[in-house]
């Protein structure tokens, strides 16, 4: 038999031994939380790119006898967009633009319905194939594209002390148009 004055406190260091595992699965649930917002984030960005790169891959496919005037020299989605007049491809060059920029969705004067920094790209691999690219800025950094994917190249770069250099924060899809000879 235990004696009663040698018990004193056990409940009490059992009920603190309990607290921290208590407190330390909560922790560990708010740090899963916040990866899963990032994880939801960069998914929901990627979405919205591949709507983007279908929607100029359908564009050009389209108006496939003028796909070679959808070259860009520099990418799209910066700076003020052309204006929406003339010809088709300037029509959807413009409509790209903003789309890029998410003039789609706006709060204020501030456009939200797009990616972070996103830029287009459409690129003539001759004999009648268009390669075409939407880069956009991501949230944390991991591998950079590929070389050969050269849309937003050293553009994502933060500072000096940035974890995003060498491109790791910057986030690519491509696709490629063929457009055969119809004769």
């Amino acid at each position: 038999m235990v004696k009663l004055h040698s018990q004193r406190g056990a409940t009490l260091l059992e009920a603190l031994v309990t607290l921290v595992i208590i407190a330390f699965g909560l922790l560990g649930l708010v740090g899963l939380q916040s990866r899963l917002q990032v994880s939801e984030m960069e998914a929901y960005q990627r979405s919205q790119a591949l709507i983007l790169l279908n929607d100029m891959a359908n564009r050009i496919a389209i108006n496939r006898r003028a796909a070679g005037s959808y070259v860009t020299a520099t990418p799209v989605g910066t700076g003020n967009c052309p204006a929406a007049t003339g010809s088709r491809q300037q029509v959807d060059a413009a409509e790209w633009c903003n789309a890029l920029q998410g003039a789609a969705e706006t709060s204020g004067t501030s456009k939200l319905g797009t990616v972070i920094g996103g830029r287009g790209c459409v690129e003539d691999l001759g004999n009648n194939e268009y390669l075409i690219t939407v880069a956009w800025q991501g949230l944390v950094p991991i591998s950079a594209p590929s070389e050969g994917v050269a849309c937003g190249k050293d553009l994502y770069n933060g500072d000096a002390a940035s974890r995003c250099q060498n491109d790791l924060c910057r986030r690519t899809v491509t696709t490629l148009v063929r457009i055969g000879s119809l004769t």
